[in-house]
């Protein structure tokens, strides 16, 4: 999937930025840390996810429409809300 350049870098910067959390979430439950602060550190990697899944779609519906692949028909309206509801 290509998507814009200007939205690939927010995608990734959201990316790198759930990944350092979840770095963080995994060094919090080996070492014993509150509940209260895993949780709430877990919530910011899952909107980090959300966020970026959203910038994708949002970028890149059109490519999903029109650039199924070479040997793919282009994505129906149904096969295009169902990949945007796996992300709710």
């Amino acid at each position: 999937m290509k998507v814009d350049d200007d939205a690939a870098d927010a995608v990734l910067n959201r990316l790198r930025r759930a990944q350092g959390q979840l770095s963080g979430v995994i060094a919090m439950i080996e070492s014993g840390r509150d509940c209260k602060d895993v949780v709430t550190q877990l919530a910011a990697v899952s909107k980090a996810l959300d966020r970026a899944g959203f910038k994708i779609v949002a970028s890149g519906m059109r490519q999903c429409v029109n650039d199924s692949g070479e040997n793919q028909a282009p994505m129906t309206e149904e096969e295009l809300e169902r990949l945007f509801l796996a992300l709710a």
